[in-house]
């Protein structure tokens, strides 16, 4: 399905320090992630910002912070977003039903948190250049698997030109200069 500005939610999962420093590609990931989220701005697209254990694995990424500033962190142990009770609500209050999807990794908490939004008939969307896992095989297999249960692959620079859609105006100005 084609995205949509006013019917999508971003939802930025576990992009944490620990954990992100083994990943494969993670300067070209966190900025992706980074772009991601300013492009959500310029769309008024609401976030939701989760940790995994964050005791463990550390606080978020400080560039990704940063750029989520003014968005509500959310904790949780369960693998799937949807798994706790507290980001599964937050999700639900938007009342959006196509979600963008970024974080790490691919193939453990993504891929969980993909396949509950689907069972829930979200229309989802893995934003493919802003999910990592700390092994390119495991990266590749949970696209793969989520792409087989009906999520739609995207890419960061794609995203935002559907939710663009036109070449003029303003947030045509904002996300090309984001593109850039």
């Amino acid at each position: 399905m084609k995205l949509i500005a006013e019917e999508t939610l971003l939802l930025v999962i576990d992009a944490q320090e620990k954990i992100f420093s083994a990943m494969h590609e993670q300067e070209k990931t966190k900025q992706n992630i980074c772009r991601l989220i300013e492009g959500s701005k310029v769309f008024n697209i609401p976030v939701v910002w989760t940790e995994q254990y964050p005791t463990g694995l550390g606080p978020t990424l400080s560039e990704v912070a940063t750029a989520l500033n003014g968005a509500e962190l959310l904790e949780k142990i369960t693998f799937s977003c949807l798994g706790d009770d507290v980001v599964s609500k937050k999700i639900k209050s938007y009342n959006k039903n196509q979600t963008l999807v970024c974080g790490i990794e691919t193939h453990v908490c993504i891929y969980q948190t993909v396949q509950d939004l689907l069972i829930k008939n979200y229309d989802v969307h893995v934003v493919t250049d802003a999910v990592m896992s700390r092994h390119k095989v495991n990266h590749n297999l949970g696209l793969k698997k989520m792409g087989a249960l009906g999520a739609n692959m995207t890419s960061v620079e794609m995203a935002l030109f559907e939710l663009q859609q036109i070449a003029s105006g303003d947030t045509f100005k904002a996300i090309a200069s984001i593109i850039r």
